[in-house]
């Protein structure tokens, strides 16, 4: 194919593409500036679930994919991909991310080139954010020199059925030759793409899939806060309503939102519905407190459990079963497990946590990590199961004399306590 592809970022949205582009044929650059994780990918370490070793390994050995720290290697590219963290930082959205990695590859940008923005972000931020960098790095314009656009990422980490090549791709480019090349780009990497007209539908496109899901996680959760304390099995009327074939759609609560999605996208929206509209978006707004507040809700639960048994939290050893915000994954960005560490600190537990997937150099302070036996489990106090990752043996939970508070409905056992 002949083609150089910069992939900026090379974690759980970016390694994905990377490999996929190797595997049909580009010639790729995987930029990431954690130093360890580059390490890591040098040696054929792969920390992306969805990405086998084996991939990383045959990827390296083709000579086609090379990680690097050094924008020096984009050199020459004809295509980038911008797959950085768009986190919020103090409740405002932190594009820092973006700015930085647009301005290093300004420097690099030549004509007939094409820079693909795939991170999260409110309306407008393709054209009015990163278009201005390049063009003011690079001494190009947009649309007469070079190609810019968005197609917003919709990796679902551990999703056995549904991956990067099968999920539907929204593409979209600032004008028609810059669609054009856009698509033709994804066409190569994926089964299916849908254009939009504009970058502003596809990136609020991305905000309306996630936005959707925290809600209707948020009223799950507050039915569970709820139906707990009305004495009804809210996990039961659950699987009930599933049974409806129509004009329903499965939700279920947990302990909190995690990843980069839930807790931040959003808030991405609705802070550019106040700062555009000087109004409030009211859904989302209620959707973060009732998420927000879960971690809270289960350490509730968990006193009021070691209290039954006459005990205090402080003191009290509490072991963590999973820490990733979803199953089968490594990612703890804004997990609720983090929320709920430092709740059980400020009260003076001492905390364990089982969770072999979380990167090491991620692992949380004051967390001693554990693997998850009869010998763990039978030294604690309290287990908390936060995540039910496939590889763990839950039966040994159920089975346990130990008492263990299930925030996923997964357990049963004489001693186990549902969310």
């Amino acid at each position: 194919m002949g083609k150089k592809v910069v992939v900026v970022g090379q974690g759980y949205v970016g390694l994905p593409v990377a490999m996929r582009a190797v595997e049909v044929g580009y010639d790729v650059v995987g930029v990431d500036l954690d130093d360890a994780r580059v390490a890591a990918l040098r040696n054929g370490i792969s920390f992306v679930d969805d990405v086998s070793e084996a991939t990383l390994q045959s990827a390296l050995a083709s000579g086609r994919y090379m990680p690097t720290n050094d924008y020096s290697d984009s050199a020459e590219f004809d295509i980038a991909v911008i797959t950085v963290p768009t986190p919020l930082h103090e409740t405002l959205p932190d594009l820092s991310f973006i700015e930085s990695s647009a301005a290093s590859l300004a420097a690099n940008l030549r004509a007939g080139a094409v820079v693909i923005l795939e991170s999260t972000t409110y309306p407008g931020t393709t054209e009015e954010l990163l278009v201005p960098i390049l063009e003011s790095g690079s001494g190009l314009t947009a649309g007469k020199d070079f190609y810019a656009g968005y197609s917003p990422e919709r990796i679902d980490p551990g999703n056995p059925v549904w991956g990067f090549v099968n999920t539907p791709k929204v593409v979209s480019g600032i004008d028609a030759p810059s669609l054009e090349v856009v698509q033709g780009f994804y066409d190569s990497l994926v089964d299916r793409t849908v254009p939009v007209s504009s970058p502003k539908e596809a990136e609020l496109t991305k905000l309306l899939e996630n936005t959707f899901r925290h809600v209707n996680i948020a009223l799950v959760n507050e039915l569970a806060i709820f139906g707990h304390q009305l004495g009804v099995n809210v996990w039961e009327a659950i699987d009930a309503a599933s049974t409806k074939p129509f004009g329903y759609m499965r939700f279920t609560p947990g302990p909190g939102v995690g990843g980069h999605c839930l807790p931040v996208d959003p808030s991405y929206l609705s802070w550019q519905v106040k700062r555009k509209l000087g109004q409030n978006f009211r859904f989302v707004e209620l959707a973060n407190d009732v998420n927000d507040h879960m971690p809270d809700y289960v350490l509730q639960r968990a006193m009021r459990m070691l209290n039954d048994l006459g005990s205090a939290i402080r003191d009290s050893r509490v072991l963590l079963v999973g820490l990733a915000y979803k199953r089968d994954t490594g990612d703890i960005r804004e997990s609720p497990s983090l929320r709920l560490i430092e709740l059980l600190l400020e009260c003076g537990a001492l905390v364990k946590g089982a969770d072999g997937h979380v990167e090491a150099h991620r692992w949380p302070a004051h967390v001693e990590q554990a693997e998850l036996t009869s010998e763990t489990i039978d030294s604690a106090d309290l287990v908390i199961l936060l995540t039910d990752h496939t590889d763990f043996d839950l039966e040994l939970l159920g089975r346990s004399s130990t008492p263990v508070l299930d925030t996923r409905n997964r357990l049963r056992g004489p001693n186990v306590v549902r969310l």
